[in-house]
This record gives structure tokens, sequence and C-alpha cells, in this order.
């Protein structure tokens, strides 16, 4: 997601292109002797720091050969991936979110990593496994994250809430016309499903061959209904928006709670400035220091003091382009990303990366900590090849968005499982 996660981060095929048409036999063209391997990142989580060194030591590392890095959106993922992939002038190393990597594979537009997987070092099996397609690995991991919930004491006061129930409480008690308590936008789906999971509802289960869609049982509408309470009483975020507005709001003063993924920390206290002078944003320097200098973070907490609630396992993995022209000099920058050299640089900036033998250059700070308790209580989306369909037509954001309107939950959440259902049983 990304996150991110993000954020919570799609795939803009249709089913046609989708369905079933994976990896083919035709035989690899010559390599040529010098060149240039493309590497597209998704937005500014990857710091300038590890961009440098991906750029510089496969340089070392493949004479006469270079690194282009070009930086994408989520929405890029969305509208154009599918397309460039399947061009003969594709990019040779994507990254793309982890609830993605499936039907990429699925649709034959990744290049089997059977072969240098031994190679990749001990990794994050949850991200393995979501880069694993038919028994082989397509999507190496590149990093984790998990949403942790920032706040600072001049909103929220020093007393925590303990329970999910206290949290969207706490929250409806500072909210004002202008302070959302919680920023709760209707389309960031990622942070409202630990209200479904929390009050034991699930997105879609699988019996046998058939997917089951969950958001009309009786758990799940007791999360929707909860959700809906924190978007009427306890948010003043735009209702139809997302989560990229957080951190902006959260730095003018506007916002008690913020989930976010931890990574965020940098761009609020000012290491990380977010925000594309080139596409017409302003550049943030983070949070004033009366925010900046106090700012913490905790888990989100569940139904249950002591417990966390269930959050979203964000997260990106990186394919090599089945029609990349280069797959062997792709496959040698992709091991550089998987280095503990790379993977450290990630690890610095508050991501959890793809690499076990990385984690210990995680910051020691409480956001970090924050991370690691929630991840430990982590879901994913469903393990279908379809998924990425779902996500593509952005059921969920706009089911939110009706509920976050002030919609019939119950009618709302048996519409959105029809839809689901329709896609991944399709």
């Amino acid at each position: 997601m990304n996150k991110k996660l993000g954020a919570i981060a799609l795939v803009g095929a249709s089913a046609v292109v989708l369905a079933g048409c994976s990896g083919g036999t035709a035989a690899a063209p010559e390599e040529p002797s010098t060149g240039e391997v493309t590497v597209w990142l998704v937005g500014t989580d990857t710091p300038q720091t590890a961009r440098d060194y991906l750029v510089d030591t496969f340089a070392e590392e493949n004479d006469g050969w270079t690194i282009n890095i070009e930086e994408k959106t989520w929405a890029d993922v969305s509208d154009t991936y599918t397309a460039a992939l399947s061009s003969n002038d594709a990019p040779d190393v994507v990254e793309v979110g982890n609830t993605q990597a499936l039907g990429f594979a699925d649709a034959g537009l990744f290049a089997d990593l059977s072969d240098i997987e031994g190679e990749l070092g001990d990794m994050v099996q949850g991200l393995v496994d979501a880069g694993t397609y038919d028994g082989s690995l397509y999507a190496a991991p590149y990093y984790a994250g998990g949403r942790i919930v920032f706040y600072t004491p001049q909103i929220v006061g020093d007393t925590l809430p303990a329970t999910l129930d206290e949290y969207v409480a706490q929250g409806t008690a500072i909210t004002t016309d202008t302070v959302s308590g919680i920023f709760a936008p209707g389309k960031d789906w990622y942070n409202a499903l630990p209200y479904v999971w929390a009050n034991g509802g699930e997105i879609a289960v699988q019996d046998g061959d058939v997917w089951d869609a969950q958001f009309s049982s009786p758990e799940s509408i007791t999360g929707l209904e909860m959700l809906q309470d924190v978007y009427e009483n306890a948010s003043v975020a735009p209702v139809d928006g997302n989560e990229r507005l957080g951190n902006i709001a959260f730095c003018a003063g506007e916002v008690g709670f913020l989930s976010s993924p931890a990574w965020a920390e940098g761009n609020l206290t000012g290491a990380w400035p977010w925000g594309d002078e080139a596409a017409g944003e302003e550049v943030s320097e983070g949070c004033p220091d009366t925010y900046a200098s106090d700012l913490s973070a905790f888990a989100l907490p569940g139904m249950t003091a002591g417990e966390t609630a269930p959050i979203f396992a964000g997260g990106s993995n990186l394919g090599v382009a089945y029609k990349s022209d280069s797959p062997e000099k792709a496959k040698a920058a992709l091991a550089i990303m998987l280095s503990d050299g790379y993977q450290e640089l990630l690890a610095a900036q508050g991501l959890v990366p793809g690499l076990l033998s990385a984690a210990s250059a995680l910051p020691d700070t409480a956001s970090a900590k924050a991370q690691g308790e929630a991840l430990a209580n982590s879901k994913g989306t469903p393990a279908s090849p379809q998924w990425s369909e779902v996500e593509a037509a952005q059921l969920i954001p706009d089911a939110l968005v009706k509920i976050a309107q002030g919609g019939d939950v119950a009618a709302i959440a048996a519409e959105l499982d029809t839809a689901i259902e329709a896609i991944l049983n399709d």
C-alpha cells in the first residue's frame, strides 16, 4: 500500500485480461551487452538513499549498464500497469501492492523468479506468500507496513483509549466543526477493515472453490455500524476523500487520532517531506514543532483492553516484467533491492524490510514499537488472483462512501457482497 497501507493501490485490468492467461513459453530474446534497466517505484515511500544505492551498486556490478528509476502513483498501478507490462516497451522491474501481485502473475505479466529465489535471503514469509502463484515465486517481498495511530497530547490529552469503543468515544468527544477526532475519509478502506475484523467479521471466506463474501454477516454489520458512527460523529474528513490529506490536516492541528503507516512519522516530523512539486502539489516540511516535538503513536486497540485490533498488513512486492528486454539484468537489479544494504535503508525510514535480516535497522521509536505490536495482529485480503479486480473496481471504497453519507449499512453491505462474489467466483 500502500500502502499504505496502504493504502491503503490497485490493478487496472479487466476480467478478460486477468483471466488465467499465465506465463507463456516463448524463448527469451538474447540480451544486449549494454543498456538501461527501468525500475518503476510507487510513490515516495522508497527513500532517496535507497534509490541512490540501487543506481550506484548496479552500475558498479554491471559494466555498461545503468538504472532508470521512474516514480509512479498507485493510480498508475490501477490504470496503466497492465497495458505497459503487455507492451513491447515494458519496464523491467515494477513495484506493486502485496494484494495485487497474484493478479499480475495470473495474467502472465511477471517472470518466474524461482531461479534466483534461493539467492534472495531470508524473506518475510507473508510477502513471499503474497507473491507466490501456482507454487512459484513471481513477486519478491519489498517491504511491509502497518498502520498505527499518531497523536499529540496537545489535541487528545494524556489519556489514551484502551479499547476500540473508547477510541471511538474519545474521538467523538474531541471532534469539532474543524477538528476530526478520528481522521476517517470515506474511501480509506484500509483503515475501515479493522472495525469489521475487530467485531469478528471478514471480507470473504473460501469454501472449496467458492468464495462467500462476508460484509453482510452480523459481525461485519456491527463493525460497519461502528464505522458509520465514526464517519458521522468523530470525523470531519471528506466523506468521498482518501487518506492522502491526513498528514496535512494533522499538521494543521485539525486531527486528534491519525491512523497511518508507521513510516509517515518522517512526513510528520519533517524528516521526509512529502508532496510532488512537479505535479503542482505543495511540498510539506512536516508539522510545526508544537506538534512534531510531542508526536507519539500507539497500536489501534481491540474490543478488549490489552488487545490490539486486527489491522491490514500492507506492503509491496517486486516483479520482473515477463516482456522485459533484459530479464537477467532486471533480476540483477531486483537482487540488489533484496540485499541487506538496500533493505536496511528502507528499514531506517520505518518500513518493515522484506528481509528479516535487515529488521535490526528499524528505528527505536514509539512508532516502530507500535507498528510491531500492530503487525503482530494483522490480516490480509482474500488470496485470490481475482482480488485485484475487486480493488480495481473500487467496490469497497464506493460502498464506504455510501455508508459515510448515512446510507443503510445492511443494504449497502449486501450489495457489496454480491459484487465481490461476482468477481471472485467468475
